[in-house]
């Protein structure tokens, strides 16, 4: 098991646009995305972050790649950001 951490500077008045996007792609995400297991919204106060759980590292590195992530993700995400997305990605030991 692995994880692909996204954390997001959303401000507050764009944050709805913001799980609007999440909830459009959650299912082609889950549907479509090799390894994909689970996808979650985390909404604080200083940020918004999006886990999403995998079978395996690769196949957290894979969807980064994916045409999914990078044309209509981003694509989607892009104009609601005040800074660029921190993103990691961890290994279950």
């Amino acid at each position: 098991m692995a994880y692909l951490q996204i954390t997001l500077q959303i401000t507050p008045e764009n944050r709805a646009d913001a799980a609007g996007i999440y909830t459009k792609y959650k299912a082609p995400f889950l549907d479509q995305i090799t390894g994909a297991k689970s996808k979650e919204l985390l909404i604080r106060d200083e940020d918004v972050q999006v886990l999403h759980g995998f079978d395996s590292v690769a196949s957290a590195k894979a969807y980064l790649e994916s045409s999914l992530f990078n044309d209509d993700v981003v694509t989607g995400l892009k104009p609601l950001l005040a800074a660029n997305p921190e993103i990691r990605i961890y290994d279950v030991a």
